[in-house]
C-alpha cells in the first residue's frame, strides 16, 4: 500500500516502499507506516500490514512514546523566549517543593540533571497514571542518582517535571497548552493525548513464534509529557518541518537551532549520537540527523530530520519490539537525499553594496594562519580558514553597530570588531582577542607582543 502527494521519481518511490516492506517483514510488525517530508511539507507515505482489510495510511494514529518529549521541550523553549523563565534557572524558582529544585531547566531538557531513568515501580508504561497522582510519586524517595550536570542520563521523570513546570507557569493543563501553542498553529489535527480513530492497536509479537498478544494502552497521568501522545505520519512531517526550519507561529529558527546543539557529552561508546534540548542527535550515512525515537508497549516510532538536506523521515509501527524504526526513518531520508538531492538556491547579488564592509573582505592572518573574510547578506560576515585551522565562524552585526557576534564554530558568541588607526584606515580585526592582520605579523599593525623589527629572514649562512 502506498500513497503520494509529491512528484518524487517512480524509482525513488519504489525504493522507499521497498524499505518499508523490508522493515515490516524483518521486524515482524503487524503494520508499519513510513513517510517523507521535504522543506517542511509532507511528500510521500507508504505502509505494509499483516491485516488484509485494515491497512494503515499516513492519517492513521500510532502511539509515538518519547517523541512527546520534543513537544514538551518546545513548550519550555517558548516560555524562555517570552521571558517567563531562563534555561539556567533552578527548578525551585518556578516549581517549588519538588525535592530536586537545585537542578536547572536546561539540565532537565538535556537529561543531565542526574535524575533516575524511571519512576518507582510498578512499571509506569503498563499501569494507570492514577497510581502516581503527585510528583513525589513519580520522583520517588531517591530521585537523584548522579551528580547534577555531570553526565547524560536519560530520565522520563525529568520530562514529567518539565510538563508540570509548563502547567505551573502557564496556569493551564499541559495538554491544553500543547494543543493551543503547537498542534493548532501547525495544523496537527490528528495528534492527540487520547487515541482518535482511525488508530492502530498495540501488539506484542512473541520473540520465538509468529503469534500476537494485545498490549494495554494506559493513560499515563502526570507522566504524559514524557510519552503520552498519539500521532500520524503526516502530522509528524509537519512537526519535523518546525524542527528543521523553525516557525514563528510556534518557535523561532534561532531557538530551534539552540535545541539542536549538544547539551551534554554522550555516554562512553556512544559518540555517534548525542542529545540537545529535547532532541536526539544522530550521525548516520555521513549526515547529522535530529529528532526523537519513541516506544511504549505495543508501539515503536521515530522522527528524524536532515536539516542540511531538508528531508524528514518518519516510521511508525504497532509492535512492542522488533521493527527498527530509527533505521527505517534514517534510510528513508538517505534514499530521497541521495536519489533526488536538494537544488541550491540560485546565487543572487546583494541588493546594496556597503563600501565600509567591502574594505574588510579578502585575506586576513592570525599570526601565520590564513583566513578569508567574506561579506554576505544583511551586513553579515563569514570568516573561513584557508589552511590548517579549525577556527572560523559566521557573524551577524550587533545591535547599535558596535561589531559582529559569532553564530557558530570556534567564535560562537564572540565579538568581532574593527580596529582603526587615527587616520581611519583599518589596522586589524579583533575577534575574541585574536588579532587578524592583512599580512602575516603585519609590522604596521598593533600586534600583541610586537613584531621583530628585522622582519622575515632566510636561513643564516
Amino acid at each position: 500500500m502506498t500513497s503520494s502527494s509529491s512528484s518524487l521519481l517512480p524509482s525513488t518511490e519504489r525504493a522507499l516502499l521497498h524499505r518499508i516492506a523490508v522493515g515490516q517483514a524483518e521486524g515482524r510488525a503487524p503494520s508499519l507506516v513510513g513517510a517523507v517530508g521535504r522543506d517542511g511539507r509532507y511528500l510521500w507515505s507508504g505502509a505494509r500490514s499483516c491485516f488484509v482489510d485494515q491497512g494503515p495510511d499516513a492519517d492513521t494514529q500510532y502511539r509515538v512514546g518519547s517523541i512527546t518529549k520534543t513537544f514538551t521541550a518546545v513548550l519550555v523553549m517558548r516560555l524562555r523566549d517570552e521571558g517567563l523563565l531562563e534555561l539556567g534557572d533552578p527548578l525551585e524558582k518556578h516549581l517549588p517543593g519538588t525535592g530536586v529544585g537545585e537542578v536547572t531547566i536546561a539540565q532537565l531538557l538535556g537529561h543531565s540533571a542526574g535524575l533516575a531513568a524511571e519512576s518507582p515501580p510498578p512499571w509506569w508504561e503498563r499501569t494507570p497514571g492514577t497510581i502516581r497522582p503527585e510528583l513525589r510519586d513519580v520522583l520517588g524517595d531517591q530521585p537523584l542518582l548522579h551528580p547534577v550536570g555531570r553526565r547524560h542520563h536519560y530520565s522520563n521523570p525529568g520530562y514529567t517535571v518539565l510538563g508540570s513546570l509548563v502547567e505551573e507557569v502557564r496556569g493551564e493543563p499541559w495538554e491544553v497548552v500543547l494543543r493551543q501553542e503547537i498542534l493548532e498553529p501547525l495544523g496537527m489535527h490528528r495528534t492527540s493525548v487520547q487515541p482518535q480513530g482511525p488508530h492502530a492497536g498495540g501488539w506484542a509479537v512473541h520473540p520465538w513464534a509468529d503469534v500476537l498478544m494485545p498490549e494495554p494502552a494506559q493513560d499515563l497521568g502526570l507522566m504524559a509529557p514524557a510519552g503520552q501522545l498519539w500521532s500520524t505520519a503526516s502530522d509528524l512531517c509537519r512537526f519535523g518541518g518546525l524542527l528543521a526550519e523553525g516557525d514563528d507561529r510556534v518557535l523561532s529558527a534561532d531557538s530551534v537551532r539552540e535545541m539542536r546543539t549538544p547539551a551534554a557529552p554522550p555516554e562512553s561508546g556512544e559518540w555517534e549520537s548525542g542529545y540537545g534540548l529535547g532532541l536526539q542527535l544522530v550521525h548516520r550515512d555521513g549526515r547529522t540527523l535530529i529528532g526523537h525515537s519513541g516506544s511504549l508497549p505495543g508501539f515503536v516510532a521515530c522522527l528524524l530530520v536532515s536539516v542540511d538536506d531538508g528531508v524528514i523521515g518518519v516510521a511508525l509501527a504497532n509492535a512492542t519490539s522488533g521493527p527498527l524504526t530509527a533505521a527505517v526513518a534514517g534510510d528513508l531520508i538517505r534514499i530521497v537525499a541521495d536519489a533526488e538531492p536538494r537544488f541550491p538556491e540560485p546565487w543572487r547579488p546583494m541588493p546594496a553594496v556597503d563600501e565600509s564592509l567591502l574594505e574588510l573582505a579578502g585575506p586576513w592572518y592570525w599570526g601565520t594562519h590564513a583566513f578569508g573574510l567574506k561579506v554576505v547578506a544583511d551586513r553579515g560576515l563569514e570568516l573561513h580558514p584557508l589552511m590548517g585551522s579549525r577556527l572560523g565562524a559566521r557573524f551577524l552585526p550587533q545591535k547599535g553597530g558596535a561589531g559582529w557576534v559569532g553564530l557558530d564554530g570556534y567564535f560562537a558568541g564572540e565579538t568581532l570588531t574593527v580596529k582603526r588607526r587615527p587616520d581611519g584606515a583599518v589596522d586589524h580585526l579583533d575577534v575574541g582577542s585574536f588579532v587578524f592582520t592583512r599580512e602575516p605579523y603585519d609590522a604596521a599593525a598593533d600586534v600583541p607582543g610586537g613584531v621583530d623589527a628585522r622582519g622575515w629572514r632566510g636561513l643564516p649562512q
